[in-house]
């Protein structure tokens, strides 16, 4: 059977795959956070920070492998890499629910994360191949509001699934969830990289368009940026549940806040695909990440003073987690920008760097917590000003800046 549907897609329904492909890695971890202590003590972890490994490994070991996927589909096309990194997907995910040793299941979960790269890099890829510019940012934005939804309600359907069934039952509905997934896309979704687009050469072409996009210096910056961002987002995912539910005592209503704080992810995405064209993918994207800085230093007062509360604490990350993806969304249309037919070589270093950057960072920060949300507003106010000395260099040391050209190569 031909993996090339004959009729088009629509374009919502475009955007609803997208959406799940990429919410299916999110599901990987997200569901797991309100098990992770019963899990770990289950499987004979020691300590208590032991547990963010489950996530660690997952993030670090899905952005080591995320060069491979994204460079071998602008050869080999993205449907046929994408379909088989899902089917691995939902395979891995039915084994880790029959797991017995902790050891073992970070290895299991160390080789999830390496399937589950393609479902962060192809679908960027996709979209770069249909859209570009303010176009692409409206069309993400759209997706990660979708994308948003599920880590929304993720935590609390992993609760539900956990008290009922036990944490294993956790792992099949994940893998189910990702077959259903991958059968949808293989029946509705056309291939998007015509042979025509495709790099025909060896491994020396295909390790040179990883150079040129390392070396494009209106590009790595905001790579960089954004690994560092993400960094500090998974230092506060690996120690949310510890955070909210113990150093807070929210106890178990630590799902339903996190939900909520990650619903407002959600409707930040709204707002920037209603804005995108009026302000521009720099004006938005320049303009959030210096808020972040700004909050971030909120954060570390309230942080270092005696008595903050959980409302406090939540409203100003939720605030932060806002800016996130919209730095998110419109540094990843800038940054895929000068890139054409090898959208794919870009979106695979781009995620390389913000999985394995980032979640190596997140598991310090992770790691460096120690009853108080001091350290986690720290990583928030280091990795910002960072941020915005990388986009500084990539932008001529100017802010709020004209379009980038294409390369020639396009």
């Amino acid at each position: 059977m031909s993996l090339t549907h004959k009729e088009p897609i629509g374009k919502r329904e475009f955007i609803a795959m997208m959406a799940m492909i990429q919410a299916l890695q999110s599901l990987g971890f997200t569901t797991l956070l309100p098990a992770l202590g019963v899990m770990a003590n289950d499987l004979g972890a020691s300590g208590s920070n032991q547990r963010q490994w489950v996530i660690g490994t997952f993030l670090i070991c899905s952005g080591l492998f995320s060069l491979v996927p994204g460079t071998i589909s602008d050869r080999l096309g993205r449907k046929p890499v994408l379909l088989v990194c899902m089917g691995l997907f939902a395979l891995i995910n039915l084994l880790c629910a029959f797991v017995t040793d902790f050891s073992v299941l970070l290895a299991a979960r160390a080789l999830l994360g390496c399937a589950s790269s393609a479902l962060t890099v192809l679908p960027l890829a996709i979209i770069r191949d249909r859209y570009q510019g303010e176009d692409m940012a409206k069309l993400q934005a759209f997706v990660a509001m979708l994308f948003m939804a599920v880590p929304t309600l993720a935590p609390s359907l992993g609760y539900v699934i956990f008290t009922v069934l036990g944490w294993r039952a956790v792992f099949i509905v994940i893998g189910v969830l990702s077959m259903g997934v991958s059968a949808w896309y293989f029946y509705r979704m056309q291939e998007t990289l015509p042979l025509s687009r495709r790099q025909s050469h060896g491994a020396s072409e295909l390790f040179g368009n990883i150079r040129l996009v390392l070396t494009n210096r209106r590009s790595i910056g905001y790579v960089i940026g954004m690994a560092l961002i993400f960094g500090a987002h998974f230092g506060f995912i690996n120690s949310s549940q510890q955070l909210i539910g113990e150093h807070f005592g929210a106890g178990g209503a630590y799902s339903v806040i996190f939900g909520l704080m990650a619903g407002s992810m959600m409707l930040a995405s709204i707002a920037n695909s209603a804005i995108v064209h009026r302000f521009g993918i720099r004006g938005i994207g320049h303009a959030a990440i210096l808020c972040h800085f700004l909050v971030s230093i909120g954060q570390i007062y309230l942080a270092s003073r005696p008595g903050e509360t959980l409302l406090q604490f939540v409203l100003l990350t939720s605030a932060n987690m806002c800016l996130l993806i919209t730095v998110f969304i419109n540094f990843t249309a800038i940054s895929l920008q000068p890139f054409g037919k090898v959208a794919g070589a870009a979106a695979s270093v781009q995620t390389f760097f913000r999985l394995v950057l980032g979640a190596g960072l997140g598991a310090l920060i992770g790691q460096a917590y120690n009853g108080s949300p001091l350290p986690l507003a720290y990583s928030f106010f280091g990795v910002a000003s960072v941020t915005i000395v990388l986009v500084l260099f990539s932008e001529g040391w100017r802010l709020f800046g004209g379009p980038i050209p294409v390369q020639a190569a396009n």
